[in-house]
């Protein structure tokens, strides 16, 4: 397998793009917006001068992962050769689904297509396919040219072949992939966006304050990055998302209903790194966490 085709060029997009083109592959960047892929190429270069930097990698290998990525604003051209397809775009089931659909009329029939859910059910999206069996998860981790998991989750009907074929083409990527079965927000999701959320409540009930919950679980459960500071990396509006496929998919279960909180601040627009309010303020020239201002004192 030579041939990758990335749709979507966003955070999760460019990462994945940027690891497969430095590990030798062909890569298709696919993107309905001209300036996003633009913005993508400036991000992946400047990660790789990073990695430059860190003497990772050399000028070379730099040069080497540009060149083999070519972008595209249109779908068809962008995938016809792709042997593996891996779809990044917005945690929206009605896009992803129409995507694969369309997916499944413009590739072979033995492409193998690839989701970067974080929540979305595989099963589901492979039923919009005309090849159910060759729709599986690949969901990568941010940023991902740096984290080494992938959980690749199998639908109701993908194949073995398909699964073992995903595993070890993420062993290619320097990854270490950990198969799972299809459930609302599979290991990863599950466990970790219910301890965000719990999080919140703590903050909105007036419990303690960002800073205070975030160095709780630092330095008492040696987490690197508090779960506050945690969820404005993963955007608010991403785990509010994640957060209702988790109440919805276990039948509108209590344990999983998101925070009012949190909804409140996806509703206002507060999404955290990406719209450089959340639960803590972000400037370029900023060096040390700042408590955003609604949460300088407690909430009661």
């Amino acid at each position: 397998m030579k041939n990758i085709a990335v749709i979507g060029s966003g955070t999760m997009g460019n990462g994945i793009a940027h690891t497969f083109a430095q590990h030798g592959f062909d890569v298709s960047l696919i993107d309905i917006n001209t300036a996003a892929l633009q913005r993508a190429l400036q991000t992946i270069t400047t990660n790789l001068d990073k990695q430059i930097k860190k003497g990772t990698i050399t000028d070379g290998l730099k040069t080497n992962t540009l060149s083999k990525i070519k972008t595209y604003t249109d779908l068809k051209p962008g995938v016809e050769n792709a042997e593996l397809v891996v779809e990044a775009a917005t945690e929206n089931e009605e896009i992803k689904l129409s995507l694969f659909k369309q997916l499944s009329e413009l590739c072979s029939n033995t492409t193998i297509l690839a989701s970067n859910t974080s929540s979305i059910s595989i099963t589901q999206i492979a039923a919009a396919t005309k090849n159910p069996g060759n729709v599986i998860g690949m969901h990568f981790m941010n940023p991902v040219p740096l984290m080494k998991l992938v959980e690749v989750i199998k639908g109701k009907q993908t194949t073995q072949q398909v699964t073992d074929v995903v595993m070890e083409l993420a062993k290619q990527l320097d990854k270490t992939p950990v198969e799972v079965n299809d459930a609302p927000g599979f290991v990863a999701n599950r466990i970790l966006m219910p301890m965000i959320n719990e999080a919140i409540y703590t903050l909105y009930e007036g419990i303690s304050g960002v800073e205070e919950i975030d160095t709780v679980m630092k330095l008492g459960m040696s987490h690197p990055m508090g779960p506050l500071q945690l969820a404005d990396f993963i955007g608010l509006d991403v785990c509010l998302a994640i957060m209702n496929v988790l109440y919805t998919g276990f039948g509108n279960n209590e344990k999983y209903a998101p925070c009012p909180l949190l909804i409140n601040m996806v509703d206002e627009k507060s999404l955290g790194v990406k719209t450089g309010n959340g639960f803590y303020k972000y400037t370029p020239e900023s060096k040390e966490l700042v408590v955003a201002d609604r949460f300088k004192t407690l909430l009661k």
